[in-house]
Order: structure tokens, then sequence, then C-alpha cells
């Protein structure tokens, strides 16, 4: 890498904008080992795509809720509760298929389509609590309530357990965070284990009586010879379809709420023209992408664009560096949601691990988005507001979003 370029990605100028940084590392150096986090990262679209594309040479067996240094102590507490099994997202061919081919029979388009219109409701409830007040925290009063609620919904857990999960979830996400201490983590760890277990107990009542959930399909599903999921399988697929349904979906709804409410023609355009709303939401997956990246690991020593990444390392697939690649994309930089190549993105990753999920964000943020703009026309941000974000590698969203109307 120059002698001049770090990858600094929890600098102040970083944090609130990683584009800058993501540019100079495609022109200058768009392979290289980052010694900050201890990964290759690999930020051009083509180089990105190769990655995502090759599971036999680019490995996706990661451990989800085991830190990838744990603190003393820390094992010894995950193992109070039950062992982490891979399921999905961090399996590899050949058992990955079987997973997905049983997840995707149950995580269809008719179960997300018989999702919207209790979708709506949870934004209508939200907004009829939200509107008389003339003010609102987008994020924790809107995005992350609505995101997280749906996810519950869907698979069937009770209204009054989601403070519970939003803990727990914040807790998982501590566990495994860049810069938590020993002390975070241990406390963490206790929670992951009362998240697992309060899943495994719900697993445990499908079993014993099916209700119309996505708990209940992922207990019965069943594919010709194909063994059926296990329940440690079925704990790893909520904790999974928790985390990503809840957070990336509130970031990806808030960022969308960033660009369009700092274009105030371009919100007033969306009341008149809702198919507007869809192209927002693609745009935004583009250009600020709510997972900005998947982790792999080199299964054999790979070259890319003349670099040697060794086996065994780790590799960041950097999508919200290939989004604004100007060799994948016209204008990359730039907010089009008429731009024709949006959907070329990388947002929800591409090959084996595409997100199954990607329908379902997507409704989300649509229907969250044009009932705001129905509901609160004049809404708009506080003026000179800096929007913080999270240090995080993986993930980018406002933690807040202060606006009026």
């Amino acid at each position: 890498m120059a002698a001049d370029l770090t990858f600094d990605r929890f600098g102040a100028d970083n944090l609130d904008d990683p584009y800058p940084l993501y540019r100079r590392l495609r022109a200058e150096q768009p392979v290289f080992y980052s010694a900050e986090f201890d990964v290759w990262v690999v930020s051009r679209y083509d180089h990105v795509l190769r990655v995502l594309m090759d599971p036999t040479r680019f490995s996706s067996a990661f451990p989800v809720r085991t830190p990838a240094v744990p603190a003393p102590g820390v094992p010894t507490i995950l193992a109070e509760g039950r062992p982490e099994v891979p399921a999905l997202v961090n399996e590899d061919p050949p058992e990955h298929r079987r997973t997905r081919d049983l997840v995707a029979k149950v995580f269809s388009a008719r179960r997300i389509a018989g999702l919207q219109p209790q979708v709506t409701e949870l934004v209508s409830e939200l907004l009829d609590g939200i509107e008389p007040r003339g003010r609102v925290d987008l994020v924790a009063e809107f995005a992350r309530p609505l995101a997280l609620r749906a996810i519950c919904t869907l698979l069937g857990l009770p209204g009054w357990d989601v403070a519970r999960i939003e803990e727990w979830t914040g807790q998982l996400a501590r566990l495994t965070a860049c810069g938590a201490t020993a002390d975070e983590q241990r406390a963490a760890a206790w929670e992951s284990v009362e998240f697992e277990r309060y899943l495994a107990a719900a697993v445990g009542g499908r079993r014993a009586a099916g209700r119309d959930d996505l708990l209940t399909d992922l207990v019965r599903v069943r594919a010709g010879d194909t063994a059926p999921l296990t329940d440690a399988e079925i704990v790893s697929l909520a904790i999974s379809l928790v985390l990503a349904g809840h957070g990336t979906t509130a970031d990806l709804l808030a960022s969308a709420l960033v660009l369009l409410l700092h274009r105030p023609q371009l919100w007033a355009a969306a009341g008149d023209r809702p198919e507007l709303v869809s192209a927002v939401v693609e745009e935004t997956l583009r250009i600020d992408a709510p997972v900005q990246g998947a982790y792999r690991r080199a299964v054999f020593d790979v070259q890319i664009s003349g670099v040697t990444i060794p086996a065994g390392a780790r590799v960041f697939a950097l999508f919200a560096s290939a989004n604004r690649d100007g060799a994948a994309f016209d204008r990359p930089e730039e907010f089009d949601p008429g731009r024709p190549d949006r959907e070329r993105h990388l947002a929800f990753g591409r090959g084996i691990h595409y997100c199954l999920g990607a329908a379902l964000a997507r409704m989300e943020a649509e229907t969250g988005l044009r009932l705001l703009r129905e509901r609160l026309p004049a809404l708009r941000l506080d003026p000179g507001f800096r929007i913080p974000y999270v240090p995080d590698l993986v993930h980018r969203g406002p933690r807040s979003l202060p606006a009026t109307w």
C-alpha cells in the first residue's frame, strides 16, 4: 500500500464517509493486507465478484456467534449454551446446498407477500404514535422498531418479547464487534446464551404445536430424502435472520431517508410517483450499502490483481467499494435512482450466498418510505446535525436521525 495510505476505516472522516478511502483503495492498491483488521481487503467490482462466485477457493465457514479473538472466559460462557453449528450463511458446499434448498422452500415469495399487510400495519401503528408530536428520531423510533417487529412477526415471536430481543441482538453484535473490551465480551456472551435458550424453547414449542409462522415452517420443511433441519440449525438460522433482518434493514431504511431528505425535490416527487420509492431503495443499496462487505477465508493461495493472498488468510470482499467502481457503473459517485445499471450492485452479495432476505428487506424499506412520505410530507432532518455512524467494518447506518415536520 502507498506509504501515506492506511485502512483507517474508523478515523473520524472515514467513519462518516468511507467512500473517498475506498476510491483510493481501488485506484492505488485494490488488493492489500490490512494489519489494522488482520484481513486482506478486495475492493474492485470484478475482484469482489470473483471472491463471491468462487466458494471452492473462498470459504464462508466462519463462526457467527464467537469472537475472532475471544476474551478470557468467553469460550467457557458460550459452552453453557448450544454448540454453534453452521447454518446457511457460514456453510460451504456441499452442506450449504442442503440447507439452502430447505430454507428457500419456506422463505418464499408467498411468505413474504403474506407479511406485507402486517408490515403496513406496523408502519401505521408507529406513525400513529409519532405524527402528533412533530419530532422524531427516525432511527430509534421508526426504522429500528419497524425492522425488529417485522422479523419477529415473520418468525412468530411475541410482541411482548421485542424489547428483550432487541437487547439480545445488541449484545450479540457487541460480542463480535471490533474493539469490544474483555468485560463487554463476557457480559455479551452470557446474553448470547440466554438468547439461544429462548430460541431453542420457541423451536421446541413449534415441534409440539405448530403455528402459521416461519419457525414452524423451518421445523416442518422436508425435501425428498434430504435430512430435515435440526433444532441447533434452526436456532442458528433464527439468530442470523434476527440480526440481518433487524439491523441491516433498519440501516437501509435510515440511509434511504438520509439520501431522500437531503434532496427535497426528490422527497416531494416520491409522493406523486410511488414507483420512485423502489428505485430509491435500489440506488441506496448501491451507493451506501448497509452491509459494506463479507468475510471469506482463502482455502488455497490465490492470486488477484498480481497479489497473492495466502491460504488460510481472512479476506474481506468490500461490496460498498465495488458498488462505486467506475468500471462497473456509469457516474458511480452520483446518487441517481433513474440509472439503468443500479441493480448490478452487490449489496446482497452474489452467488450461492446471495441474501435470501433481499425481497423482505426491499419490501419493508419501500413500505416504510411510502407511508412516511404519505403521512409526513413536510418531514425534514434537523439542519446542521452531524449523523453518527457505528464503528463497524461490516455494517453501516446512521445511529440517530432527528427530524421534524
